[in-house]
């Protein structure tokens, strides 16, 4: 198996170090409901973490939720609530959302308020080294005693320039240093600690959680692309410089990032389509598939018309691997699109490969019920391969086990159609429809969704 790693932009063989493949992913600050873009992310690790398992590693992955920060603190008080609170109703949401997309859940879910002792100890540390120091009751990164910063994001210290996202301070060395712990300012929640009462800069928390719940150095660490810089390239200084270990992270996964219209989605600039309005319109499997159906490397445009494409795409899944329980002479054999996915999920997770394999065999098995051939295993290894991608081949708003009588209906109208007895056919395609059940005939066979 190949991914590409951001720190050598190139592609390269994985391969654990130990028995238990280290997954560190970035979470969400909960200032607000998450939106399309995070779905992106979590859906992308869900699946590199399902392909990992399937290949027999075993995995810890790891997801933090930055709970303490300027966001968090400015939406607090727009909301007129303490932080916590305002931390616990959103992050409550946005697990509740995962569970609806059919993404596994992290083995830890670790919090910057709960590590504030661990975070600490490594910022002493740094102090200690000469890679940080105190000033006024803040403490700072010395960016430029770190040799090879800049190395991940393949930037040139010297041509970085203060700006929006390199904040400048009276207090600082110099401009590019960055903030490993904020002096508390009135109202803030604040923490103790040996420079006075505060709380934890932004990068700095990852580092300490990466730390104490995988190790000194990771397999994976995972994130949207905007966290290049300045983010991971800060967490990467500061945890090396820290353990006097390299690499932190052997492998840097970014996927690309979501956006809608001209802008990349976003809560900050209010542009942005929640997770909870797209699963109320849509169902997990079309969201996913909507997000796999392009490299995970990639850009993506998000369109209700995209997402409904995909929508019918997964009813030709579901189709499938219904028609893929009547009984016939012979077995078809899907050996060749399971070889055809693994290669696929093998270079660099390229799930429209691996997708394409997929839709390959239900059409297969849509051929073989037509010839009255057996395709009881092809449709046990699509539902397998379905599984590893997290889709439930189930439709949206339909009861798990509604779904298979309205498939057996199918099944019967297909073989009144063939016995060219259209009446009852008909009756059957009407009082489906009567139920908001729609069909559509194709060359493929016939597929039905939720109106």
């Amino acid at each position: 198996m190949k991914l590409y790693n951001t720190l050598t932009a190139g592609s390269e063989a994985f391969v654990p170090q130990g028995d238990v493949v280290a997954l560190y992913v970035c979470g969400i600050t909960p200032y607000s409901p998450a939106h399309v873009g995070h779905a992106m992310r979590a859906v992308v690790f869900d699946v590199l973490r399902r392909y990992l398992e399937y290949r027999g590693h075993a995995v810890r992955h790891i997801e933090n939720f930055t709970d303490i920060d300027d966001k968090m603190i400015d939406g607090a008080a727009r909301a007129g609530v303490s932080v916590s609170d305002l931390a616990e109703a959103n992050i409550s949401s946005y697990l509740s959302e995962m569970d609806d997309l059919n993404v596994l859940r992290a083995h830890e879910y670790p919090r910057a308020t709960g590590e504030i002792a661990k975070i600490v100890e490594m910022i002493e540390g740094l102090v200690s080294s000469g890679h940080a120091y105190s000033a006024a009751g803040d403490v700072y990164f010395r960016v430029r005693a770190d040799d090879d910063y800049g190395k991940l994001s393949h930037r040139d210290i010297d041509r970085l320039l203060s700006g929006a996202r390199v904040s400048v301070s009276e207090e600082k060395e110099d401009a590019l240093d960055f903030a490993l712990w904020k002096s508390q300012k009135p109202g803030e929640p604040a923490w103790e600690s040996p420079w006075g009462p505060g709380r934890p800069g932004w990068h700095i928390e990852c580092s300490a959680m990466a730390l104490e719940y995988l190790g000194e150095t990771i397999d994976i660490h995972g994130g949207g692309q905007d966290l290049v810089f300045p983010h991971h390239e800060n967490e990467v200084a500061q945890s090396e410089s820290y353990t006097g270990r390299v690499p932190f992270a052997r492998h840097w996964v970014h996927n690309g990032l979501v956006r809608l219209g001209d802008d990349k989605m976003s809560k900050s600039l209010g542009n942005m389509v929640t997770i909870g309005q797209a699963l109320s319109e849509h169902s997990s499997d079309a969201l996913r598939l909507f997000f796999l159906s392009s490299h995970y490397r990639s850009p993506l445009t998000y369109t209700e018309e995209s997402v409904e494409a995909q929508e019918r795409a997964a009813a030709r899944l579901r189709s499938a691997a219904a028609a893929a329980g009547q009984a016939g002479s012979g077995e078809l054999d899907a050996s060749g699109h399971r070889s055809r996915f693994e290669e696929a999920m093998d270079d660099d997770l390229s799930t429209p490969q691996a997708l394409a394999a997929l839709f390959d065999l239900a059409r297969e098995i849509h051929r073989a019920r037509d010839e009255g051939q057996g395709a009881s295993a092809a449709g046990a290894v699509l539902r397998e391969l379905s599984a590893v991608l997290g889709l439930t081949l189930q439709p949206r708003g339909t009861a798990g086990d509604a779904a298979p009588f309205i498939d057996l209906l199918v099944d019967t109208r297909r073989l009144l159609r063939s016995a060219k007895n259209f009446e009852l056919a008909d009756g059957i395609r009407d009082r489906l429809a009567g139920l908001g059940v729609q069909l559509e005939d194709g060359p493929e066979g016939t597929v039905w969704k939720r109106r």
